[in-house]
């Protein structure tokens, strides 16, 4: 059987990238990952894709740079639709994005079935058939019954899951050791004085705790972005220290 079509994914989020291989695992295509823009312009100068999913906010600069640099370089995309998948989607930023011919627009959480159709519009796939639920055998040992979830889980089941139970379970049995990586980078970033950092690690926190129902805490990690962003220290440290307390899986 030939490959299916070849999916780009440029996102420096370990959680959000887990997110989109489950999400996406049912379809018949091969899915790339990369978490920076070298990244990604090492990978489209190697071989052609069928389609772009960008981030904003990266590491080593801003997904529009890529976008910029693809309209004037047709011969690397040969035509193939790009979409953003991020959390920064204002009103300026999306008017920029729709001028350099972007075709789709996600904005960070969206329903994993927003994701799963823009894909499979994009690429031209037939939908999968139903199953009773993903990677159910993976949430099994990490979840309670189901009658046990908090009320805003639940509905972030609903919101960002499609109601599929098993697949939340799943992520958020996956986030819970990088969140303990999170601590240690926002205990580092806070020691180095370094607002970049900081302000990243707290742009991502913002969406992955919002599609895990974690609306308070979501609302804390995007108030200490614009903190970080600022470079305003005794606000950021303080509420980065109110945060990591906040994590789920707190010690």
């Amino acid at each position: 059987m030939s490959p299916g079509p070849r999916l780009l994914l440029l996102e420096d989020d370990p959680t959000i990238q887990q997110l989109v291989r489950m999400g996406l695992e049912e379809l018949d295509l091969e899915l790339l990952i990369c978490s920076t823009l070298a990244e990604a312009r090492a990978t489209l100068a190697a071989a052609p894709v069928q389609m772009l999913i960008t981030d904003l906010m990266l590491p080593d600069g801003s997904g529009l740079d890529l976008i910029e640099e693809l309209s004037g370089r047709p011969d690397l995309l040969k035509g193939a639709p790009i979409a953003v998948f991020s959390a920064g989607l204002v009103g300026d930023i999306q008017d920029r994005l729709a001028r350099l011919g972007v075709w789709r627009q996600l904005a960070k959480p969206c329903s994993i079935l927003d994701l799963e159709a823009c894909v499979q519009e994009g690429l031209g796939l037939t939908p999968p058939a139903p199953s009773a639920g993903r990677n159910a055998a993976a949430a099994d040992d990490a979840a309670p019954a189901a009658s046990e979830l908090p009320a805003d889980q639940a509905q972030a089941v609903a919101l960002h899951f499609g109601g599929d139970e098993p697949l939340y379970r799943a992520f958020r049995a996956a986030c819970l050791p990088q969140f303990d990586l999170d601590r240690q980078q926002g205990d580092q970033a806070c020691e180095r004085r370094d607002a970049p950092a900081l302000r990243r690690l707290a742009h991502s926190l913002k969406s992955v705790l919002l599609t895990l129902g974690h609306a308070a805490e979501s609302q804390l990690a995007r108030q200490l972005e614009d903190s970080a962003e600022q470079a305003d220290w005794p606000q950021s440290l303080a509420q980065w220290q109110a945060l990591r307390q906040q994590l789920p899986g707190n010690p």
